[in-house]
């Protein structure tokens, strides 16, 4: 079973797969942290069509030089032109795809997700951001949480995330059809009237378990990032409390008395509980 996820974002969609990511035109830049690879699209080279020509060109003399020495030495002149030839083609290709805008190219198996409405993209990329908080605090988590466990529950959470935010698009989109079919004028006992408003009850009922659904994962990524967050700047202002403390104790004379700062014991199994909700 792959444990992987790859998402991909560019300024049209959100592709959310269980297998590596293409680009449509352009380069893409690919990040992987833990179970998650992320691809997002590269700038353009910004290099004019001119200045690829010279570049190519620059490239082919001195191999066309290579060639001939090679050529006199004996070797297959046919083959050390096939070979320059190839190699020039290559740097050619390179050069007008890294000048090209980049985007990612559409998933043709079933099993990944592609999200092309803003309410679903702006969901999804907002989970991504509140996993890397939550990916962030983990250094300081140490003892805590087992880091390998977590990265799977979390990158298991996007991706269930991508399904069911799939699902909501999809259903959006039926709510916004059958809304206009609603509101033709026809008669209220019309057959097709009837039916129209069945299945916009059945689509209204599994647009509300969706968004609940969507809004629970969205949550628990949330709440682990916040957890986390929250036990370490405690544990500084611990930290500082104590050191300021002994710091005064010194000065005055006196003995220290009980160090002050925040009970941690309840942030931490408010951290303990985040990482078992996300994992649920």
């Amino acid at each position: 079973m792959n444990t992987e996820l790859h998402i991909g974002v560019d300024t049209e969609k959100v592709v959310v797969s269980a297998y590596p990511l293409k680009a449509r035109s352009g380069r893409l830049r690919r990040t992987r942290t833990g179970t998650l690879l992320e691809a997002v699209p590269r700038p353009p080279s910004g290099r004019s069509h001119e200045q690829r020509v010279t570049f190519t060109a620059r490239l082919a003399l001195p191999l066309l030089l290579v060639s001939a020495v090679l050529g006199a030495a004996g070797v297959n002149w046919w083959l050390l032109a096939a070979g320059s030839t190839a190699l020039v083609a290559q740097a050619w290709r390179m050069q007008a795809r890294a000048a090209r805008t980049a985007a990612l190219a559409v998933p043709r198996d079933e099993e990944s997700r592609v999200l092309w409405t803003a309410p679903e993209r702006a969901a999804f990329e907002g989970a991504l951001i509140a996993s890397r908080r939550v990916r962030a605090t983990w250094p300081a988590l140490t003892g805590m949480i087992d880091p390998v466990l977590a990265d799977r529950s979390l990158t298991r959470a996007l991706g269930e995330l991508g399904e069911v935010l799939a699902r909501r698009q999809e259903l959006r989109r039926l709510r916004t059809e059958l809304a206009g079919v609603r509101d033709a004028d026809i008669p209220a006992d019309s057959p097709a009237r009837i039916a129209v408003d069945e299945q916009w009850v059945l689509a209204e009922r599994l647009w509300h378990q969706e968004d609940a659904a969507a809004n629970r994962i969205l949550g628990s990524i949330d709440a682990a990032a916040r957890a986390g967050e929250s036990f370490i700047r405690e544990r500084r202002v611990a930290a500082t409390a104590r050191y300021a403390e002994r710091a005064l104790a010194r000065v005055t004379g006196a003995p220290a008395g009980i160090e002050s700062g925040p009970e941690l014991a309840g942030r931490t199994e408010a951290v303990i509980a985040a990482y078992r909700d996300l994992a649920a």
